[in-house]
């Protein structure tokens, strides 16, 4: 792909609107507008200038359009981009980019400008990639931690633990040089705590990834429980609206429902599943070993019981059979409005106590009373985030980004055996070069044809 050709897209969605913004992006950009305009010689412009014209084919009118020029590199991509504000019809839009096509534009490619403004170095592959992300976040937080990487925080993070190992690194390749005469440059010790340090930081991204990965995808939560524990109640409740059929019939939910519930600003996914019982009839024990399936998949297991019903020693099979690693657990003791006739709550307390076993902190609600509601939802995020969620904390949301950091680590972790086991300094150089290169991979410093196609095809046309 070259830079010299001029490029354009419809950079708002398709459908039915009040206005679409077409986006063009090249050297001859602006050329390429005027030919076809009727207003003020746009090639006559000041940077960052909005102009009321017609946009012409011959002399055909197709729009009454705005249009908004950027002159490089003062632009997104760092090139001229000019954008046409024209009416949604799409009759027009697809009128309008014909034309420009056939005064010398192309058609872009998936994720085409933003790769551009990377090639140009308006930003690094880690913020690129951010780019998608904002357009894809549908939370709050998702929205918050893309933009923050957006705006260079875990960019800046990496470029300082990449400058720390430059300096060193280039020490240790001016000992090879003096190679025979045995003098040493780079201070082992020095060298060896900076190791550490990056390491340490490295692992702390690695870690963030959990709540990154769910912040940016949502957060799999399934409600699990005996028939009739009331389930399907509680998922109506949380979510205000009645999505899933309520019966005093054991074994009415027969497959998942799935839905998303969004609390101080994080997506949890809601699953409702099948009763957990021996099935009587093949449907049922399909859906029971759906409920199985969703819940070895899930970060949060939202345990309810019959707190009026059930017994001490059912409590505990079901808990021992439903913990799982990786898995938080909430307790939840439903039909507290028919428990406070019967004492039992003082009862399932002192078992959750003595037990050994996870939900000391049982919630007691009421489902079909909406009782406590708000307070399981309280402990339904503490539960997913763990006051690990801060404004200024980088969080690590992309796998590509993960893996690297894992190689990174390894290498490093190969350098501090080197150091204690005093290898030359050449191995020493060769493991730093391999932590260099993989950090690289996510800003971009290292790049390959097919890396950055792979990332950019999954951006939308347009953008």
């Amino acid at each position: 792909m070259t830079n010299n050709e001029t490029i354009v897209a419809l950079a708002t969605p398709n459908g039915i609107g009040a206005i679409a913004v077409i986006r063009l992006s090249g050297l001859d950009a602006i050329t390429i507008a005027n030919s076809v305009w009727k207003g003020k010689d746009l090639t006559e412009q000041a940077s960052h200038t909005i102009h009321f014209g017609h946009i012409v084919d011959g002399d055909l009118i197709l729009d009454e359009v705005l249009v908004s020029l950027f002159v490089a590199p003062k632009s997104y991509t760092r090139e001229n981009v000019v954008e046409v504000s024209c009416h949604a019809s799409g009759y027009i839009i697809e009128s309008i980019i014909k034309l420009f096509i056939k005064k010398g534009a192309r058609s872009a490619k998936p994720g085409e400008f933003t790769l551009r403004a990377f090639l140009n170095g308006q930003l690094d592959l880690s913020q690129a990639e951010a780019v998608a992300d904002l357009i894809a976040s549908n939370s709050k937080a998702s929205q918050q931690v893309a933009l923050q990487q957006l705006r260079g925080g875990f960019s800046n993070q990496l470029q300082t633990l990449r400058e720390q190992l430059v300096n060193f690194a280039s020490l240790i390749e001016l000992e090879l040089d003096f190679a025979e005469e045995d003098v040493e440059f780079a201070n082992r010790d020095q060298l060896k705590q900076l190791i550490i340090d990056i390491t340490r930081v490295i692992g702390r991204l690695i870690q963030s990834f959990e709540l990154g990965n769910a912040i940016k995808q949502g957060v799999n939560t399934v409600i699990a429980g005996r028939p009739n524990a009331g389930k399907s109640t509680l998922l109506n409740a949380l979510l205000n609206e009645e999505r899933a059929i309520v019966s005093h019939i054991p074994g009415t939910t027969r497959d998942t429902i799935e839905e998303v519930l969004n609390i101080q600003g994080i997506n949890f996914r809601l699953i409702d599943t099948a009763g957990i019982r021996e099935a009587t009839d093949a449907i049922e024990q399909i859906g029971v070993q759906r409920t199985m399936e969703k819940i070895s998949q899930s970060a949060l297991l939202i345990y309810v019981f019959d707190a009026e019903q059930i017994t001490t020693e059912e409590l505990k099979n079901d808990l021992e059979s439903l913990q799982g690693p990786g898995i938080a657990m909430l307790m939840v003791a439903n039909k507290m409005d028919l428990l406070s006739q019967t004492g039992k709550t003082e009862s399932i307390k002192t078992f959750f106590q003595t037990s050994g076993l996870p939900g000391a902190q049982t919630i007691f609600i009421s489902a079909k009373e909406k009782l406590h509601i708000d307070d399981l939802k309280n402990k339904i995020y503490s539960a997913a985030i763990k006051d690990q969620l801060s404004g200024d904390e980088t969080l690590v949301t992309n796998i590509r980004h993960l893996e690297a950091l894992q190689k990174t680590e390894g290498a490093l972790i190969r350098v501090l055996g080197g150091i204690d086991g005093s290898i030359t300094s050449d191995f020493l150089s060769m493991d730093i070069k391999q932590a260099l290169h993989y950090l690289g991979e996510i800003t971009g410093a290292v790049t390959t044809d097919d890396l950055l196609e792979n990332i950019f095809s999954k951006f939308c046309i347009g953008k």
